[in-house]
């Protein structure tokens, strides 16, 4: 993931996390820290149900909060597993790619001098 890309998710997500803990805060009338745990909480899709909107202000823009916001949220998560796996598929490749060079000439059945080992009785 380009440092560019990661950077908009992340902008993206806190963007959206402001506008919600704004929305709530001034439609709402929640305190600060209340909006912004109701925004964190409902795109995370966890709704604890401690707090509820009551306005239909409040109610419509929560609907419109989850259907933009959880779009969003899914995408940046995507992205992110997205990033942890080519990560972990390089660092394997690499372990493989350095693995195979140090193991190369030592398991070879040819010595150093270029003449052929006689196979081992067992």
């Amino acid at each position: 993931m380009t440092r560019l890309r990661f950077l908009t998710l992340v902008l993206t997500l806190v963007a959206i996390i402001a506008s919600g803990t704004v929305f709530f805060r001034l439609v709402e009338g929640w305190s600060w820290l209340d909006s912004y745990f109701f925004s964190v909480v409902t795109l995370s899709t966890v709704g604890y149900g401690e707090l509820v909107p009551q306005t239909p202000a409040g109610k419509i823009g929560t609907t419109v909060f989850i259907l933009v916001g959880l779009g969003i949220f899914a995408v940046a998560i995507q992205q992110f597993g997205v990033f942890a796996m080519r990560k972990r598929e390089e660092h394997t490749e690499w372990l493989i790619a350095r693995l195979g060079s140090e193991a190369g000439p030592a398991n070879r059945d040819d010595s150093p001098d270029g003449t052929e080992k006689a196979p081992k009785d067992r």
